[in-house]
């Protein structure tokens, strides 16, 4: 079974695994003091916040980040997933619907008025799972670096 746990400072060494392993995924680099500025923040669990999946050998094998901003479109806040990663051997097994679980439960609790999450158009693994579980609005993302 599953479980999924607040990450803490202790998670670091499996954290940073599952990272590199999602910027790989997505064919992406981040400086290193970028992703210790991001862990650091995560663990300070303020502004961002993540979880760790664990499976029945204590193994992390999944993570999750968000945060939540206000929105002009209501009166509550809306909750951002911005990263979600399964490990590439446990895809399947239901890991990622309890890593979304997990986040829509804790926006609940938070007074969020909905989960929101952006992926590429090409991600048909995970896009089966998103159509399962959330409704696609049709929305095309667009950004100016800066």
């Amino acid at each position: 079974m599953t479980s999924i746990h607040a990450i803490t400072a202790a998670d670091h060494d499996e954290w940073i695994r599952l990272w590199n392993g999602y910027l790989t995924f997505y064919a992406s680099e981040v400086p290193d003091d970028i992703t210790a500025r991001t862990f650091a923040r995560i663990v300070d669990d303020q502004l961002i916040h993540g979880a760790i999946a664990r499976g029945d050998d204590g193994r992390a094998i999944g993570l999750v980040h968000w945060l939540t901003h206000p929105a002009t479109w209501s009166t509550d806040d809306y909750c951002y997933l911005e990263d979600l990663f399964v490990a590439p051997d446990v895809r399947g097994a239901g890991v990622g619907r309890a890593l979304i679980a997990h986040v829509t439960g804790w926006a609940a609790e938070h007074g969020s008025a909905k989960v929101y999450w952006l992926t590429q158009e090409d991600n048909t693994t995970a896009r089966r799972l998103y159509d399962r579980v959330a409704a696609h609005t049709g929305f095309t993302h667009y950004e100016i670096g800066l």
